[in-house]
């Protein structure tokens, strides 16, 4: 603080010596350790515990030096518990901060990945496409079947190689084709085949896709959520100096008591001279 108060008063000035007052006055030129703890006597700070008021008396040998001083050390309390609290929130808000860049990143690479599968496949949701297919084998089923139907009451009144049996055959062998390419979109029949391009295999890679993307919004949200408590946390516990109460000038020197302080000093030479007087005496009256 007093290298601080340096730097916008001259303390060296302000501290020198007046007129024949050398008690109260500070030498020039003093190492740190002297000026310090000249500076406990002329600067003090009582705290109430109560209130949490701070009360600062700044003692000079004039009245404008004492102002200036006091507000200097009143600004620099300021930005110490400003840079302070500053630091306290920042670190209570840097691991927040880490944990959702953190999920931010783990959120845009599964969007990505999702938007890189749908790109590749051309499709937005294999699962309602593999819905879509189902419903036209099992339609392609029913059709065929129904083929096989009219195809078994064509036999009992037609011959084999009549133009009806001709058609329904064509007609059975071309569904029988369709549905068997159909069935293929949606796996290959075999565990573990090797195939990457049937309905199943990319049904299993978006449902991978999908639980990550969810999995990392709910880790972002939750990120999200804890940041903005450790802000409130910490904005509730900032610290800060509310100076209600300006530095006054003072009107009347307060300090030094003179009349008090001269009467001690009175009282003290007396004392003196009375022991000097009784020694010399006691010693008289010995000889």
């Amino acid at each position: 603080m007093i290298e601080a108060v340096e730097k916008a008063v001259d303390l060296d000035a302000a501290f020198a010596r007046h007129g024949a007052d050398f008690y109260f006055s500070m030498a020039a030129s003093l190492p740190i350790e002297e000026r310090l703890e000249y500076w406990k006597r002329m600067v003090h700070v009582d705290f109430d515990h109560t209130s949490s008021i701070l009360k600062l008396t700044v003692k000079t040998f004039d009245p404008q030096s004492s102002q200036k001083i006091a507000s200097v050390i009143i600004g620099e309390s300021e930005r110490l518990i400003n840079d302070l609290s500053l630091k306290a929130r920042n670190g209570v808000l840097k691991a927040s901060q880490d944990e959702v860049a953190l999920a931010e990143g783990r959120l845009s690479a599964a969007r990505n990945g999702l938007r890189n599968f749908r790109d590749v496949s051309q499709e937005a949701d294999p699962v309602e496409a593999a819905k879509l297919a189902g419903q036209l084998v099992a339609s392609l089923e029913q059709q065929l079947t129904q083929l096989h139907t009219d195809l078994m009451t064509a036999r009992t009144r037609m011959a084999a190689d009549s133009p009806r049996m001709r058609v329904l055959t064509t007609q059975i062998d071309s569904l029988e084709k369709q549905l068997a390419q159909e069935k293929q979109r949606f796996g290959s029949g075999t565990a573990g085949g090797a195939g990457g391009s049937d309905v199943a295999t990319r049904i299993r890679q978006y449902e991978e896709l999908e639980t990550e993307r969810e999995f990392a919004e709910k880790a972002y949200t939750g990120a999200l959520a804890s940041l903005e408590k450790a802000r409130i946390d910490a904005n509730n516990q900032q610290r800060y100096l509310a100076t209600f109460i300006q530095p006054t000038l003072s009107e009347e020197a307060q300090y030094p008591s003179r009349l008090m302080m001269s009467a001690l000093v009175f009282l003290g030479c007396i004392f003196a001279w009375g022991v000097c007087v009784m020694g010399y005496y006691n010693i008289r009256d010995r000889n």
